[in-house]
Parts: C-alpha cells; structure tokens; sequence
C-alpha cells in the first residue's frame, strides 16, 4: 500500500471521534425527547423532584413527567403532583392513599410521600391536582433545576451552536477527504 492510500484512510482515532460525537447527540436527544417532547405531546409538565419523601421509585433529582387527569380517574395507588395550596406554584408529589368526598361533595384525595411513615395533613382537593405521574427519569431533575430561567436559554443557544460547529467540522472533514482522494487519484 502506498504512503498515499495509508494517508487518506480515516484511523480509530477518528472513527472514535465519530463514534463519540453521535452517542453524544443521540444522548442530547434522548434527553429532550424525555424532558421536553413527551411531556409536551401528553399535553403535562415536567417536574424536578427536590426531597426525599418519594424514595426509592422517586429520588431527590429525579425528574416527573404528568399528564392532565380527570380527578375521576385518580384511585388508589395513583402518583399525583398537586399545588399545595390553590393558586401557588409550589407543589408535591405523593401517592394517594385515600379517596373521599368534601362536606360540599368535592372529591378529595388523602396523600402520602412513599418514605414517610404518615399521611399529609390536609387532603388534596380536585382543584389542586396538576397531574399524574407517568414517569419519572433520575438524576434529570438535577439538570432541569440547574438549567432555569436564563441559563436555560444559554443552555440551548450553546447546544445549537455546538450542533452547527460539528456539522461544520464533519462537513469541512469531507471536504478534506475527497481532495486528499482526488489528489491521490490524479498523482497514479
């Protein structure tokens, strides 16, 4: 084999390279698809879970993906994340261990965190219910908590750039290819 020829085969160091670069990109869709695409298809939300009091199914950092659920729907054994109180953006996820009826006949929902050894306080009113768990993913919480407010736009505008400059580099890469083939083919 010529000098040439060896020259222009591509080496495990760039196939490692190209390896890399998409499990990388598969990764970073893998990741949008469940923190960003289901939960918007499902027409829910995606929350980070902050303590302890769903473990083992849902540790501190997890991320939970619900859906919108008919209160009707709701029974025994149902993970829901609910507002704590009406009209405040703090909320919880427990499983409902008890279902019952408001003195004004609303359908109320006893909750409890897996970890805890005792029922919430007060019973989830209708009302409150933001959502069924559908599933939950670990450690995503973590990136989703981190990645609020503006960091998340620097997040994204970073990722796209770094998306484009790969193509470029890829693209730039074939570039070089083919005129380091077409130099070797016209110099035989």
């Amino acid at each position: 084999m010529s000098r040439t020829a060896a020259a222009t085969r591509p080496g495990w160091w760039s196939f490692l390279g190209a390896v890399l670069g998409w499990c990388a990109l598969l990764l970073l869709l893998a990741v949008l698809a469940v923190a960003v695409v289901v939960p918007r298809l499902l027409g829910g939300q995606a929350w980070s879970v902050l303590t302890g009091s769903m473990r083992p199914g849902y540790p501190p950092g997890s991320l939970v993906v619900t859906r919108p659920v008919d209160p009707e729907a709701i029974g025994l054994g149902s993970v829901i994340t609910y507002q704590v109180a009406s009209g405040r953006s703090a909320v919880v996820t427990h499983r409902v261990v008890a279902v019952g009826t408001s003195t004004r006949g609303e359908r109320t929902f006893t909750t409890r965190g897996d970890a805890n050894g005792a029922d919430d306080r007060e019973p989830v009113r209708a009302v409150q219910v933001r959502g069924e768990v559908v599933y939950g993913v670990p450690w995503l919480g973590h990136v989703n908590g981190w990645l609020a407010g503006d960091r998340r736009l620097v997040a994204v505008g970073a990722g796209a750039g770094l998306l484009v400059l790969y193509a470029l580099v890829m693209f730039a890469g074939e570039l070089r290819d083919g005129a380091r083939r077409r130099a070797a083919e016209g110099a035989s």
